[in-house]
């Protein structure tokens, strides 16, 4: 995958009581995941009853699939549904007793890696088949989270070298090869991979990576269009002839992180944005190319973008674009040795779902609503109401009142949602907070 957002959201399709064990033993190494239970055998998070038309409604839908379950009744699903490996989710197939887990679609985009965490988990190893992966270690067109190939066209020449064992030349302009392993390059070759943060036209004999080394810093005045921003930063990069495919998070001041125009940025990236305090610009000043005292007096720190682009950036990283101005926009840009996660910096923007849980009984719970609370971080509602979702509460905060306490729950969960959420690592998986209102009825 060549985002930031790990897999997420992931069905574990169980049609035996004799899976659930082990879709139950996969949810450690599955944060988020929800076991989808055939209706009369096994009870999970959510339930079906046409097996065939569950998978592809789940596979349509764009979510990854590990059925605990006989891969042929995997492939028979979504079989149908096959047009574009690109788009397409992943399906494995893990077997009823967790001896064997087998990637069956998407092995270089996500799939792959998804069968090693569970083999993992189960103490078996993945049935790995992708020849290319196999031999080399690695899948050239699946990098790590956040880097972005340019020409993926040119993947298939260049693994084929490789695995020929043909001169391969290795260029590295920006961040590290660190996930290359231990791959074999030429000092001289015909072709080559390239991995830098320059917006350029790779020619027909390399492969070019950008890793995520560059944080954009923004700011803007309250309500500024988000064409204005996106402008700036479009015309910013291009002057410095820097990739916005290189570009690891987009990062401002946390008065921003309600702002349309930041997360519009963000959106039009890809990336995630983040937000730092007054207090955290402000230990870079001594950084700051352009200190400004009216910022200061205003915001408590003495640069919004370039204190932002730096504490986004690794401690080592360089201000390689002071700040550039527009008529209600800044933009700087820094430069890490090293690729950025930024999800492990900063905040997100916090997110408030109020819904209602139904009659009590998952399946009589609407797709949306399960769908809320399974992407929510901290629960608020009237405690019998938060018993009442069962294992779909495991491993969240709670935050329970009495009947008659609903302002007070309301405020509760607006004041959750507007701390944000913290970064999170890779091996949890931990985004941006999800806070939610649980009530009966209608939410209004």
């Amino acid at each position: 995958m060549n985002s930031f957002a790990p897999l997420e959201n992931i069905a574990l399709v169980v049609v035996s009581p004799a899976g659930l064990e082990t879709a139950n033993g996969l949810r450690s190494v599955l944060p988020g995941a929800r076991v989808h239970g055939l209706a009369g055998r096994v009870e999970g998070d959510e339930s079906f009853t046409d097996t065939m038309a569950h998978l592809r409604a789940l596979f349509t839908a764009g979510t990854p699939i590990v059925g605990i379950c006989a891969a042929g009744i995997l492939i028979r699903a979504v079989a149908p549904l096959l047009s574009d490996k690109r788009s397409e989710p992943p399906v494995l197939a893990v077997a009823v007793d967790g001896s064997s887990v087998v990637p069956l679609l998407g092995g270089h985009h996500g799939a792959n890696a998804l069968a090693r965490r569970l083999g993992q988990a189960l103490g078996v190893a993945p049935s790995l088949t992708t020849a290319g992966e196999l031999t080399l270690g690695l899948a050239l067109d699946d990098p790590p989270p956040g880097w972005r190939l340019a020409n993926p066209a040119a993947t298939k020449s260049v693994a084929a070298a490789l695995l020929a064992e043909d001169e391969v030349m290795l260029e590295v302009e920006a961040g590290d090869a660190a996930w290359l392993g231990d791959l074999s390059f030429a000092a001289s070759g015909e072709l080559s991979i390239r991995i830098t943060d320059r917006a350029i036209t790779p020619d027909d004999h390399e492969l070019v990576f950008h890793p995520p080394v560059l944080t954009l810093g923004v700011g803007c005045e309250r309500d500024t269009p988000a064409e204005e921003l996106i402008a700036l930063v479009r015309d910013t990069l291009a002057a410095e002839a820097l990739s916005p495919a290189a570009v690891a998070c987009v990062a401002s001041i946390d008065l921003k992180a309600d702002e349309t125009a930041v997360h519009a940025l963000a959106a039009e990236l890809g990336v995630p944005a983040r937000f730092f305090t007054a207090q955290e610009l402000e230990r870079e000043a001594d950084r700051l190319v352009h200190p400004s005292e009216v910022v200061f007096a205003e915001t408590g720190c003495h640069g919004v973008a370039e204190g932002a682009a730096l504490a986004a950036a690794d401690p080592a990283a360089n201000l390689i674009v002071p700040k550039v101005k527009g008529a209600r926009t800044t933009c700087a840009v820094a430069r890490s040795p090293r690729p950025v996660d930024p999800l492990a910096i900063g905040r997100a923007r916090g997110r408030l779902y109020v819904v209602g849980i139904g009659p009590g009984t998952p399946e009589w719970r609407s797709p949306q609503a399960s769908a809320a609370i399974a992407a929510s971080d901290d629960l608020v509602g009237y405690g019998m109401y938060l018993d009442l979702l069962g294992p779909a509460a495991t491993a969240k905060s709670r935050h329970e009142s009495a009947l008659g306490a609903e302002e007070a729950r309301a405020r509760k969960a607006l004041e959750l949602a507007a701390l944000g959420g913290g970064g999170g690592t890779q091996q949890v998986e931990i985004h941006a907070i999800a806070d939610q209102i649980v009530g009966s009825g209608d939410g209004g």
